[in-house]
């Protein structure tokens, strides 16, 4: 007989795809399988290792412009110490893992809950092996898994959300735009106080803690753009036509170098200061606040900033896939086209880099073919996104305002 309750029991489905998926990845980064391309387990092996030695010196990589990360990011450089039984890119591959099933965790605990569902976490099982195995030989999949809780665990308390938000933000930056979308009143004072308490108080202990903290602002200033963002499109093309510049290795990615490129990183910029007016703006007339509503925030948000970016790395895609899987996890979220188009997009990265980016390097048909889908994937993704979070969040008519205490399932309209 049926009872009128939602069954909340996933079954043993998302743990066998997970840990079969997985299994590959795992089998990728140990060379067990062999995915054509570059090595992309050297960066955790050359790069990171030798990142490692420095840290343990006591200071930061002062001298290496391929150090381009905030000064949290020692703390995932030095994670393998914590298994010191093992080899260090061994023991990195291993604390990925482990981030990856406290994702997975973390998704499925929430879509138990009144108005939640599993979508997110399946998301998360398929979203994460379509990158390949880049997304288990860098940290960023370590900084999504922060990102992840810290919305999830905002739903109810938006202190812990700050704090989060400001850890992951010293850890790579973007998780500060997780604050964009809290509800306004007090659930935006708790966030972002405490967000800027922990904020300030995790920069000087950095600071106070190794000399060199803050020096990856003066690498990251000086980047030009990086061959597979969407910017780069324009010398790709360019080339076909006889354009002169070159493609070199600078501050730890292929960049192009040549006549005109400098504008078209300042371009660039100029699209990012768009995008942040747009967001703030966007706050400023935002009056429907739901509890999906931090999350299609900060999906959309971190969208429109990886678009405009000089520089869009594969591993990249991974943050965009965990925050998907965070918007699926609300039941109506209006973000199930954009996630979808994600999903589409680490599948196209993945057949971008690793596999044809010798195609991508010389700008041969296949490879620019490729950065045109993904780029124009991600830009479809954001426009949509862009527009479906103003639809649901400012009011269509004067005087529509959100009912007081709305914050689960679809917002109310009142007329005041």
């Amino acid at each position: 007989m049926t009872t009128g309750r939602v069954s909340t029991r996933t079954g043993p489905w998302p743990y066998a795809a997970w840990a079969l998926t997985r299994l590959w990845l795992l089998a990728c980064v140990f060379k067990v399988v062999t995915v054509a391309g570059p090595d992309v387990t050297v960066d955790v092996s050359v790069i990171y290792r030798s990142w490692y030695e420095v840290l343990l010196t006591g200071t930061y990589p002062l001298d290496d412009v391929t150090w381009q990360y905030p000064p949290g990011a020692a703390l995932a450089v030095l994670s393998p110490a914590l298994l010191p039984f093992w080899e260090y890119a061994t023991a990195f591959f291993v604390l990925v893992l482990v981030c990856d099933a406290l994702v997975l965790g973390l998704l499925l605990y929430a879509g138990r809950r009144p108005g939640m569902r599993a979508a997110g976490a399946w998301v998360w099982v398929v979203g994460v092996p379509l990158l390949g195995p880049t997304v288990y030989a860098r940290y960023d999949l370590m900084v999504t898994a922060v990102a992840v809780a810290a919305l999830l665990a905002g739903v109810r308390r938006p202190r812990a959300l700050g704090v989060l938000a400001a850890f992951g933000a010293l850890l790579k930056g973007w998780p500060a735009l997780l604050l964009l979308g809290v509800r306004k009143g007090r659930p935006t004072r708790a966030a972002w106080s405490s967000a800027a308490l922990a904020g300030a108080g995790l920069a000087a202990a950095f600071a106070l803690w190794m000399p060199g903290a803050f020096a990856f602002l003066a690498f990251q200033r000086d980047r030009g753009t990086e061959i597979e963002s969407l910017g780069a499109l324009v010398f790709h093309i360019a080339r076909q036509f006889g354009w002169e510049g070159r493609v070199e290795l600078r501050y730890g990615s292929m960049e192009f170098v040549g006549p005109r490129v400098e504008l078209v990183s300042t371009l660039a910029l100029g699209l990012a200061v768009l995008a942040l007016g747009w967001l703030l703006l966007w706050r400023l007339r935002a009056r429907l606040f739901a509890v999906r509503t931090p999350a299609e925030a900060a999906f959309t948000a971190v969208l429109l900033f990886t678009v405009t970016s000089r520089v869009i790395s594969p591993q990249y895609v991974v943050w965009l896939v965990g925050l998907a899987a965070v918007c699926l996890v609300f039941r109506g979220t209006a973000m199930t086209l954009p996630a979808v188009l994600v999903l589409v997009t680490a599948g196209v990265t993945l057949l971008e880099f690793p596999i044809g980016f010798a195609d991508v390097v010389a700008s041969d048909a296949w490879g620019v073919t490729l950065l045109v889908v993904r780029n124009g994937l991600l830009a479809a993704a954001s426009l949509i996104a862009a527009r479906r979070l103003w639809r649901s969040t400012v009011p269509g008519r004067p005087g529509a305002e959100a009912v007081p205490g709305a914050v689960e399932g679809q917002p109310s309209r009142v007329a005041r």
